[in-house]
């Protein structure tokens, strides 16, 4: 699959089947997929180059027809319209970025935009409203939703979703602290649950905390099905990195136990991978699969939602590192990088790219 750069009219029509979020079952294999032997499984429209020349993007999410993409070392917040063409929206003031720390996750709501950083005191968690017309936007005044996560070189966490709930979920690392991650006090190595204004729900697992799950390494996917179960990937250390459905309470773990332990105490994942074929990041699920985004396996994993044992693969090593990925009723959109620090200065720009379904 070779890199291709759409038409402006392309590019157009797939950005205008792609304003409603709602992803068909098979998805996955009109991504001009192969499986892990390498052979096709299915043909599929070339796919396109949307964006590229970024640096070290993070997060990608949809405002309406424009697309939204952080890059974690300059702070800014870019805009792409339905030809391509970008606006920088912003910079995030009091961004430090260094190591795996910067601005890195992003989530929409209402006409917010809600952004997860690394600052001088702790990574935190800012709202801004969205200013402007499309193709123009600007950022608003930042009031904050939660502060006080700790921070550190790497094992920031990061990812922002609103559940099916309407709550607003944070991943955070262990910052280097393992021991934090068992630790109910500790902000580090959770998942967090709270309002879109940052208070914390009365049905939240443990009372008066943000803590929905907690012995978390670097958890950076979470994702809902149509059921309303959620599921989260996280990065190991050396053994294992995992996927886990994600239950109010639960303990994953961490650093007591690196993937599946078959101990009572800990809920295990329902897969796992080596690292070296992983580093899972950014997620999405759709009606049929959860796919996933690799960086050091450099891959797009689909877990059939039936089965959730299994999985396919496709675009091994093509791109390079994927760090985010979203599915539309359009697309397949695939965020990658490769100028992170870790990735391989032979792959070129850090690029969005688009699977059009027919």
């Amino acid at each position: 699959m070779g890199r291709m750069v759409g038409t402006s009219g392309q590019r157009t029509a797939v950005l205008r089947r792609t304003v409603a979020c709602c992803a068909t079952a098979s998805v996955f294999a009109l991504a001009a997929c192969t499986s892990s032997s390498g052979q096709p499984v299915a043909s599929a429209p070339a796919p396109i180059v949307l964006a590229d020349g970024l640096d070290a993007p993070w997060s990608m999410v949809l405002h309406g027809d424009a697309l939204l993409i952080s890059e974690r070392d300059s702070g800014r917040v870019l805009e792409f319209d339905e030809s391509g063409a970008r606006h920088e929206v912003g910079v995030i003031g009091g961004v430090v970025a260094g190591g795996e720390g910067g601005l890195l996750g992003l989530a929409v709501r209402d006409g917010d935009l809600y952004a997860y950083l690394t600052a001088d005191d702790g990574n935190r968690v800012e709202r801004r409203t969205l200013l402007g017309e499309p193709g123009a936007l600007s950022l608003g005044p930042p009031a904050t939703v939660i502060d006080g996560i700790p921070s550190a070189s790497n094992h920031n966490g990061g990812r922002l979703a609103f559940g099916t709930d309407g709550m607003l979920y944070v991943t955070t690392g262990d910052a280097g602290d393992r021991d934090s991650a068992q630790d109910l006090d500790a902000l580090s190595g959770k998942i967090l649950r709270l309002t879109p204004e940052g208070g914390i729900p009365d049905d939240n697992p443990f009372p008066g905390s943000p803590v929905y799950s907690y012995g978390h390494r670097n958890p950076q996917g979470i994702g809902w099905d149509a059921d309303g179960t959620m599921y989260a990937t996280e990065f190991g250390q050396d053994t294992w990195d995992e996927l886990n459905v994600i239950e109010a309470g639960g303990n994953y773990g961490w650093p007591e136990v690196e993937g599946a332990a078959d101990d009572a105490d800990y809920t295990d994942p329902v897969q796992q991978w080596r690292p070296a074929e992983a580093s899972p990041s950014g997620i999405a699920v759709t009606n049929g699969d959860i796919l996933i985004a690799n960086l050091r396996g450099e891959r797009l994993r689909s877990v059939p939602l039936d089965d959730l044992s299994t999985s396919a693969e496709s675009v091994v090593g093509e791109y390079g590192r994927l760090r985010d990925v979203m599915v539309t009723a359009g697309a397949i959109w695939l965020l990658t990088n490769n100028t992170d620090g870790r990735g391989d200065p032979a792959e070129g720009d850090d690029l969005v790219i688009l699977f059009p379904m027919d």
